[in-house]
């Protein structure tokens, strides 16, 4: 191993929870063994069940699947290991999340034929179907499968106990995160769909990992502390059906109770993450279609009897405790990232993306990040994590947090300053972070942005013991075209715009959603003597 790897491995794994390093060192140990008991018999439903958010038709006839933008087949039982396939798009096959998509009886029939063929051709322990987080996903995706009316296929709710005893000795605690919340609603799920003590016992690990969990896995302003808005809208949606399920089974426990208001949190945090077109701003891991649109959870919640959420009102929202602002004036909405990367033992789907930002006007966006469409290790998984492909600034063609391996950070950016400020005339958010001080000079990089009814004002300013060099991007999303001074979006409307140092147009792909590339245009301004300041006017 070389000195530079191992500086490197060092900075990753000595912010590790000692939970996360033994628990990988259990993992390769423990075997487990499988408990083929019948089923507990199922508990009695007494409340209203809402219809959960809907989801993408990903199986067709035939037994082609659809997951990631990619087709496959499931036409035969090797195919649920099909090795010319993605690990990803494995994990997808053994979701079921298909199941809550918008069905007629014929598909439904489809789809019982599927559970029944996954109970057939998935021996117990192996294989990816088995791994804790697809048996987490598809347990959930069962359940309310049967809770929306559709009756068991034969051997399911068997199968289902059997890899709910399986997962019980499977957590993941090396992970944490967003996997072992998965975890945890796939126990309180199972333990509310059956009675007897074994499912009680579920109920219980599951609740306890929440009252564990949560409290610090949900931060103050709402937001999820992974800091990715697509995994918070996932945990949002984990949180729904748990208040669905509650309402269905008449419980009132404690967490029960609590739900409401953790979701209301979620809900506001979700909004202000979200751009004028509906769908979410891309920071850190992040894309379109993979948790469900920010309006069909809000549709949800409603159907639930959930407060509407008062309209996001303001022109500065700061999200002090994640770490994001948002800006609203006149006809222009800003996201701010003055974000740490994640919890510092769990950086995993983080970018290096410190202070970056995304801009729309109207309802179209203007400024974005470069977006995730793959999570395979190799040069695009890398390329898209790097601060290039964030609208920020790189300083002598490194990253701001060190990425590597898939879901690997070394050292990594800390927001040393954040003011913010809001008058009539200006709103205005200043702030720089440290990711760079392990270069020769301890350059520091300092961002101020300001807001006006029809103008945006970014400066840039790159400071150390001596001069590096520094280069400014500003992604557009792919409708918006770079003729001269002026961008045209898709409607037609034209942008203004200016720097002090003179700008390139280079063409780059946008990832919008997972297996999806779309060209688009990235105005690159160099930043002599390490100063910069960019202005797009509109209106």
């Amino acid at each position: 191993m070389s000195g530079a790897h191992a500086l490197r491995l060092f900075h990753t794994v000595r912010r590790l929870r000692p939970v996360q390093v033994y628990g990988r060192a259990w993992r390769r140990l423990e075997l487990g063994r499988i408990d083929a008991r019948p089923s507990p018999p199922v508990r009695t439903v007494i409340g209203p069940w809402a219809a959960p958010a809907p989801r993408e038709r990903s199986l067709y006839a035939a037994w082609r699947m659809r997951f990631l933008n990619h087709d496959g087949e499931i036409a035969q039982a090797a195919q649920w290991e099909d090795p010319s396939q993605t690990r990803l798009w494995l994990y997808n096959l053994h979701y079921f999340d298909d199941l809550a998509s918008a069905s007629d009886e014929q598909h439904r029939t489809l789809q019982r034929q599927l559970i029944s063929r996954w109970i057939a051709e998935n021996p117990p322990a192996n294989g990816t179907g088995w791994e804790p987080y697809p048996i987490s996903l598809r347990a959930a995706n069962w359940i309310k499968f049967w809770l929306a009316g559709n009756q068991p296929e034969a051997g399911g709710r068997d199968s289902l106990a059997i890899q709910l005893r399986w997962l019980m000795t499977h957590l993941e605690w090396h992970l944490l995160g967003n996997h072992l919340l998965a975890n945890a609603k796939a126990l309180v799920l199972a333990g509310l769909c059956f009675e007897g003590d074994e499912p009680e016992g579920w109920l219980r690990k599951g609740l306890e990992i929440y009252a564990r969990q949560l409290s610090e896995q949900i931060l103050g302003d709402g937001g999820h502390f992974e800091l990715s808005p697509m995994y918070h809208a996932i945990i949002l949606e984990d949180l729904l059906d748990l208040s669905n399920a509650g309402r269905a089974y008449g419980r009132t426990e404690p967490f029960f109770a609590a739900l409401p208001a953790i979701i209301g949190r979620m809900r506001a945090w979700l909004a202000a993450m979200t751009h004028p077109d509906g769908e979410i701003a891309l920071f850190n891991d992040a894309a379109f279609g993979i948790a469900a649109p920010p309006s069909d959870l809000e549709a949800y919640a409603r159907r639930l009897g959930l407060p509407e959420l008062p309209p996001g009102t303001g022109r500065l929202r700061h999200l002090a405790a994640s770490g994001y602002v948002r800006l609203d004036r006149g006809e222009a909405a800003a996201i701010l990232d003055l974000a740490a990367v994640g919890p510092d033992y769990l950086p995993g789907h983080a970018h290096a993306d410190t202070l970056s930002f995304e801009l729309s006007v109207g309802d179209e966006r203007v400024i974005v990040n470069g977006g995730t469409s793959t999570y395979e290790r190799g040069p695009l998984r890398e390329a898209q994590r790097a601060t290039r492909a964030h609208s920020t600034v790189e300083v002598a063609s490194q990253d701001s947090s060190e990425m590597w391996a898939s879901f690997r950070v070394a050292r990594r950016a800390y927001v040393e300053a954040a003011v913010v400020a809001d008058t009539a005339r200006e709103t205005s958010v200043l702030a720089a972070h440290n990711g760079y001080r392990r270069l020769p000079g301890k350059p520091l990089h300092r961002r101020s942005w300001v807001m006006t009814d029809n103008a945006f004002e970014i400066r840039d300013q790159v400071t150390g013991s001596q001069p590096v060099p520094a280069i400014a991007r500003f992604h557009l999303a792919p409708s918006v075209a770079a003729t001269g001074d002026q961008l045209i979006t898709a409607s037609g409307r034209a942008i203004r715009w200016r720097s002090t140092a003179p700008a390139t147009i280079e063409q780059r792909d946008w990832h919008p959603r997972f297996g999806q590339n779309l060209r688009s245009s990235t105005l690159v301004v160099p930043m002599p003597a390490g100063e910069l300041i960019t202005v797009f006017e509109w209106g």
